[in-house]
């Protein structure tokens, strides 16, 4: 069977099961719908969590990035594994034992104040938008190859899926779902990446393969070293970055996934707070398995590449080139009319345009697999990115129907009414999520490292303080997240997008001007959320200590969710 036959079959059989999940565990309480009862098993939570945190950014973008910038994309990888550490060590387990449904209800709770409730809220609401952009043109990039359609079409098939699901079941849906399609993208991204191991270097192995030797005897990393010079690429296995750009981006990517709220609701779904942590180490444990490989898939990846495409005929390019051309992401431009295909690092002599997301998505092709591991890649790429689409769909829903209309709008709204809101909430962010979709702001990784950037920006300082700071009170809180998110989003749009400077066209002239350029390269927008988030930090606690200090039964409450009496002994004693 050809790969759009195998394609139909394994995401059909894929998605009816996530569409049956969805009905077996359809949501009837708005505690169903927020934080699934509050009664995951660990295992299962870790599971969820793990597919709910890999995205398509980390599936389909991030082994991507990594085959075009090698020693620097590596931040990437440190900067997202990092984070979740120390999400697990300093985060998970307190917010646990807070027990809210959601951060912003957290941070409004902690505050004691709706102002705080409201600035998290549109916190929360920018960071999740941002984000889910990218995964909706993940989407969109998987069905337009596979379905063979165009990549709006495949952003509205996968609003129709994430809407059913994440509409009708809500987070008790989500999770069993997110369950469903952690099995299908780990087996899709690992088939392939153990099928190429073997077949260049002998090692079944991924993690083990790409430091091996191939059939030639050379090192594999060697080999790729000497064929990205030769085509004037810098050295695979050196930087191009500036230190201090490395550390931003790491520090920014690591604190943004402490502060992320979609990550952080699922440790609410489990019953206990010592199953937080045990969700957690599971949750690393099932990522782990992906992030070490993807290193590996990035080797494979851009060795194929070179050798198969640099100085080939056009006309003698292998059926997968044709296939991507279609996409509109592979573009060849004989620009000296040779039929010769000069892939090279001179912007000016170089013909071959590759969008970094296809790599993934195209290595089994390159390595002409079988159909069927092609198709299951799709099928893998597909489920990674409505994993983590439906999560940030949840989050803008109940940042919305709960943190907004039942805390602050309408107290007495009903359950149901509340469930009907949230429902109606999450409908119309599937609806502005596949508009992103379709008007994309960059490939998907970079989407998503901006989205880190600002929840770090934000969040983090007014969840650490929270818990950790007795002193610290609304004012400073509320200080510090509207002076961090201002201006890593001023920063964002200035030097992403080029708002302030002529337009995007400017964009590729700006990098010289980045702040804290000491003849280093400065500091890029997806890491200048470490220094929002310093900024944020030091006006929170100038501003906490000028101003004066939280409630006495405030203070008591943030001593006791770090001792095993809980939050309920300290509210009990007021």
């Amino acid at each position: 069977m050809g790969i759009l036959a195998w394609t139909w079959i394994l995401v059909g059989i894929s998605f009816a099961i996530y569409i049956g999940i969805a009905i077996w565990a359809r949501a009837g309480t708005s505690k169903e719908f927020y934080v699934a009862g509050g009664g995951v098993h660990p295992v299962l939570n870790g599971m969820a969590t793990a597919a709910d945190w890999m995205s398509a950014a980390s599936f389909i973008s991030l082994a991507g990035i990594v085959s075009f910038t090698g020693y620097d994309g590596a931040v990437y990888i440190m900067g997202w594994t990092g984070g979740y550490v120390l999400l697990a060590l300093l985060l998970a387990p307190y917010l646990r034992k807070f027990g809210k449904f959601t951060v912003p209800d957290f941070i409004g709770d902690r505050y004691y104040s709706s102002t705080a409730r409201i600035v998290a809220v549109i916190c929360a609401l920018i960071v999740s938008f941002t984000y889910v952009a990218g995964q909706m043109r993940g989407v969109g990039i998987v069905f337009s190859r596979y379905l063979e359609v165009d990549i709006d079409t495949g952003v509205y098939i996968g609003m129709a899926i994430v809407f059913f699901y994440a509409v009708l079941g809500g987070m008790k849906g989500i999770t069993y779902t997110q369950v469903a399609q952690y099995c299908v993208l780990i087996f899709a991204f690992m088939v392939p990446a153990i099928f190429i191991s073997f077949q260049m270097t002998g090692n079944p192995i991924p993690q083990l393969g790409f430091g091996s030797t191939g059939q030639n005897g050379i090192y594999l990393l060697d080999k790729l070293d000497g064929l990205s010079t030769e085509l004037g690429f810098h050295e695979y296995t050196s930087g191009s970055k500036s230190m201090i750009d490395v550390f931003a981006i790491t520090f920014a990517l690591m604190v943004g996934t402490a502060g992320l709220p979609h990550v952080i609701v699922r440790f609410f779904t489990v019953p206990k707070v010592k199953d937080a942590r045990i969700s957690a180490g599971w949750a690393l444990l099932f990522i782990s398995i992906l992030y070490t490989t993807i290193p590996a898939v990035a080797v494979f990846a851009r060795t194929e590449l070179i050798e198969t495409v640099s100085n080939a005929k056009y006309a003698e390019l292998p059926q997968w080139f044709g296939n991507w051309e279609k996409t509109g992401l592979l573009k060849f431009d004989d620009k000296n009319a040779d039929g010769i295909v000069q892939y090279v690092a001179d912007k000016e002599i170089n013909e071959l345009t590759i969008d970094q997301d296809i790599m993934v998505l195209a290595n089994p092709e390159i390595a002409n697999l079988p159909n069927w591991v092609v198709a299951l890649v799709g099928a893998g790429g597909l489920a990674a990115a409505l994993s983590t689409a439906a999560g940030l769909l949840l989050v803008i829903a109940s940042s919305i129907s709960h943190d907004l209309i039942k805390k602050l709008i309408n107290p007495e709204i009903s359950e149901r009414g509340e469930l009907l809101a949230a429902r109606i909430s999450a409908g119309v962010a599937v609806i502005i999520a596949g508009w992103f979709g379709i008007h994309p702001p960059g490939f998907v990784a970079a989407v998503v490292a901006l989205a880190f950037g600002l929840a770090a920006a934000s969040f983090f300082p007014a969840i650490l303080l929270g818990i950790f700071d007795k002193r610290m009170n609304k004012e400073g809180a509320i200080t510090g997240m509207i002076i961090g998110i201002s201006l890593m989003l001023f920063y964002m749009l200035k030097f992403k997008f080029g708002l302030f400077d002529g337009g995007k066209e400017a964009v590729a002239g700006l990098t010289k001007d980045w702040w804290f350029n000491f003849g280093n390269g400065g500091i890029s927008p997806e890491g200048f959320g470490t220094i929002a988030m310093a900024i944020n930090f030091i006006f929170s606690v100038t501003v906490s200590r000028l101003t004066p200090a939280p409630p006495e039964h405030v203070q008591e409450i943030v001593e006791n969710i770090r001792i095993p009496s809980g939050v309920e002994a300290a509210q009990a004693a007021h």
